[in-house]
């Protein structure tokens, strides 16, 4: 496998991102070896939070929320997906899978011991994050559900279906500017431009390319049966769980309901409706803070 790795300096002075850089080395089936980016950050005894991303963003969407958390005392961990902001990057859109992003994020996770998570994830960020909790359930104290799920082949959104092709068709992929139509406010050019950094050209984003693709929105796409079985586990799954959509994204709009029929750890829960796009992150990090230091607070 060939892998691509945005140079240091792409990074060096991005808006409101003083975060240190840390890496792990996860290792493909067929022996590659990538560093996958992370930010750890607050104190070391502090209630862990995992905040995963998705596409086409990076660690860079949670800047706000993790100064917010580290401030109320907790521990918070940001990774980038393969392929994505700091971390290491397949050059061939075949090199990406659904399967291998989870094998790949099960090392990172697994890899560093992580335990006691209370886990907020958005778009693949749940796709991935929540087979993470599927594939280990032991590790998660609770859950934050937002702009995603974990689809088994039941068809898509209109909102998705105009994402798919658009991603396929545009000649050249706008990073910055996707994720500044996905909000509800318009982001600075500073802020646009720290979106764009993980990738110099277009080379850099064979796995933006390839990400909607491998959204298991019919019954022949892969990772349908693994799908399946993870939900077995969510469907047991008695720990918190909330489920915080926006009133804006067309691409996921509906998906909290069926989230909070079928995990048992939903029951009760305050489930809210904050106001954003579909990167809600860039349009109410405060309330998100606030709902992961009430779900710390009751798990």
């Amino acid at each position: 496998m060939q892998v691509l790795r945005t140079p240091d300096a792409r990074f060096e002075g991005l808006a409101d991102w003083p975060y240190a850089p840390r890496y792990h080395t996860v290792t493909d089936a067929d022996g590659t070896a990538m560093r996958l980016h992370y930010v750890d950050e607050g104190p070391r005894d502090g209630a862990p939070v995992l905040l995963m991303h998705g596409e086409p963003s990076w660690a860079y969407l949670y800047r706000n929320i993790i100064a917010g958390l580290v401030a109320k005392g907790h521990r918070v961990i940001a990774p980038d997906l393969i392929g994505f902001g700091r971390s290491d990057k397949p050059a061939l859109r075949t090199d990406y899978t659904y399967e291998r992003h989870v094998a790949w994020m099960s090392q990172w996770l697994t890899g560093l011991d992580l335990k006691d998570l209370r886990l907020f994830c958005q778009d693949w960020g749940g796709l991935i994050g929540l087979r993470l909790v599927a594939a280990f359930p032991e590790r998660f104290a609770g859950l934050v559900i937002a702009n995603t799920g974990m689809p088994t082949g039941s068809g898509m959104s209109e909102g998705f279906k105009s994402w798919l092709e658009f991603s396929q068709t545009v000649p050249m992929m706008p990073i910055g500017g996707i994720v500044n139509m996905g909000t509800g406010r318009n982001l600075t050019d500073a802020e646009v431009a720290a979106y764009d950094a993980p990738f110099p050209d277009e080379t850099y984003k064979e796995g933006a390319r390839q990400f909607p693709t491998l959204v298991p929105v019919t019954p022949e796409h892969a990772s349908v049966a693994e799908n399946i079985e993870a939900w077995k586990v969510l469907e047991a799954f008695e720990k918190p769980v909330v489920t915080a959509f926006s009133d804006g994204d067309p691409v996921s709009k509906g998906g909290d309901l069926p989230i909070q029929a079928r995990i048992p750890g939903a029951k009760g829960q305050p489930h809210v409706t904050l106001s954003g796009g579909h990167f809600l992150q860039e349009d109410s990090p405060a309330e998100i803070v606030e709902i992961l230091d009430a779900l710390i607070a009751r798990s």
